[in-house]
């Protein structure tokens, strides 16, 4: 079978930076007008949580940790909304 050549990815409307163009570079607030810059949101990722995750390490018998790791991905946050209901049911 023969190969499939490689496909050409540049963009003449788009060319890749050089390192002339990085060093005229600018950070936006040198070139933005104050509206401008309004349009961007402020801060930058997920919000902070009311009740951040607290990393901890649990030994659990290699039957328990098999069957929790065979539940897939995720399985970790289920475990936790268990035990979470638990907690609210007064049963832990």
């Amino acid at each position: 079978m023969p190969r499939k050549p490689p496909v050409d990815l540049t963009d003449p409307d788009n060319p890749e930076w050089t390192a002339e163009d990085f060093a005229r570079a600018r950070p936006a607030h040198e070139v933005l007008t104050p509206e401008q810059m309004a349009a961007f949101p402020k801060s930058r990722g997920r919000p902070r949580s009311a009740d951040p995750a607290i990393p901890v390490s649990i030994r659990l018998s290699g039957r328990v940790a098999r069957h929790l790791r065979g539940l897939g991905q995720g399985w970790q946050t289920r475990v936790n909304d268990h035990l979470a209901a638990l907690i609210d049911a007064g049963k832990l």
